[in-house]
């Protein structure tokens, strides 16, 4: 468990300086030899070091005298805080816990003077956990978790609410799949998991739940195509689009492509899936190599025209830029490495995107957007402000989906408005 701490610590620093924390693993994993559990492992103490950050540094707070440097010692302590105040949840024993992360600060060359320290700061915690809790919860950002601005802005836009959205999104998520019905039926998948043991039940048209998750290599069929991970708010988008045999279809912004993938798996589609990034593009390409799938790939700006033929298309799928402040269970990074002008400027962005992509969508045609924010000027004004510029036509659609994490609703909080171009 050492190597994994001492690894972990290394991503918490790598968040903290500005890195996204799947990027910063991926790039702690290519310098590095850890077999694939212990890979697990790492995201695993990562991920819960990211869920409990306000609360760990309100703590650290109150146990150094001063900030701990290096980074990466910060990045220990608090991934090993994180550990101890969830010890019930995380299942590891405090006095191991403790043990394990002096053995990770002594093998880091980076951290090896600061055993005692480590030593000290853990152990007081154990000692004086009835008065430190209460005191490191006072205030944000320790009571939730969250960056302070981003509390104040959710009690803003929901007064009612706000409270269990952020417990949501301090939850861990599930592992929902969408069941390729083109190749089986949920009840037929239902039917397979039981066999291999793994409890599930169905949470939408296409959606299964399993009751505890598992390496995507264990799922029966996923190799083959079968199944797909997709939150279950996600696998809302493309039946919205109500797709047709031969449409022609414009998929913007895909990577990585579960969208894509479920137009397709929905009808015989000449889809175009356009990203700027020719390397999430790649990412597209394995997932439908996967499902035995085809589309165009087109690495291109959505915001320009320079990759399109000129030929209108009957559907638009526009999942636009955001802040995914409504994915945080999934990327609990992503509350600390935003900012609050981030809002504003991604709102800008993606109105130029619909901007563009309105003109390329022949007339009685439909556009969906979606986004995974929570933040109204990203979603429900925008969509407003969208309809009155372009004169679009508002057709039923969900709106705004906030996230739940419950035994009756378990979905991530998007944001959906379709929109129909009025006829020639």
């Amino acid at each position: 468990m050492a190597y994994q701490l001492a690894y972990a610590a290394q991503a918490v620093a790598a968040v903290r300086a500005g890195h996204a924390l799947p990027q910063a693993l991926a790039q702690i994993f290519s310098r590095s030899d850890a077999p694939a559990p212990a890979r697990g492992a790492i995201q695993d103490l990562s991920y819960r070091a990211m869920r409990s950050l306000g609360l760990t540094e309100s703590l650290l707070g109150l146990l150094a005298n001063k900030p701990p440097q290096p980074e990466v010692l910060h990045g220990l302590l608090v991934t090993a805080l994180a550990l101890l105040v969830n010890e019930e949840e995380s299942g590891y024993d405090s006095f191991t816990v403790v043990d394990q992360a002096v053995q990770a600060a002594a093998i880091s060359p980076e951290m090896s003077f600061a055993k005692g320290v480590v030593n000290a700061i853990l152990r007081r915690l154990l000692r004086e956990r009835a008065t430190l809790m209460p005191q490191a919860t006072k205030t944000p950002p320790g009571t939730w978790n969250y960056p302070t601005w981003w509390i104040d802005r959710l009690k803003a836009a929901y007064p009612e609410q706000w409270q269990a959205i952020l417990h949501a999104g301090n939850q861990a998520p599930p592992l929902t799949l969408r069941v390729n019905r083109r190749r089986t039926t949920v009840a037929q998948y239902l039917d397979t998991l039981q066999q291999a043991g793994m409890a599930a039940r169905q949470v939408g048209p296409a959606a299964v739940r399993l009751h505890r998750p598992v390496p995507v290599q264990q799922l029966p069929g996923f190799a083959e195509g079968v199944v797909s991970v997709q939150d279950a708010a996600a696998q809302l988008a493309a039946p919205l689009l109500d797709v047709a045999d031969g449409m022609r279809v414009l998929d913007a912004c895909a990577a990585p492509g579960g969208k894509t993938g479920h137009l397709l798996e929905l009808a015989d589609l000449d889809l175009q899936a356009l990203d700027h990034d020719t390397r999430r593009l790649q990412r597209i390409a394995e997932n439908l190599d996967r499902l035995q799938l085809k589309a165009r790939l087109t690495t291109g700006d959505a915001r320009a025209d320079d990759w399109w033929d000129g030929q209108p298309f009957d559907r638009i799928l526009a999942d636009v830029p955001c802040t995914a402040s409504g994915i945080v269970r999934r990327h609990p990074d992503i509350r600390w490495l935003r900012r609050k002008t981030d809002t504003a400027q991604l709102a800008t962005l993606s109105t130029q995107i619909l901007d563009k992509l309105w003109q390329m969508l022949r007339p009685d045609g439909k556009l969906l957007l979606v986004t995974c924010s929570l933040w109204p000027q990203e979603s429900e004004q925008q969509a407003v402000a969208f309809a009155q510029k372009h004169n679009a036509i508002r057709l039923p659609a969900p709106g705004q989906l906030l996230p739940t994490a419950s035994e009756t609703a378990d979905h991530d909080g998007l944001f959906y408005a379709l929109f129909q171009k009025p006829g020639a």
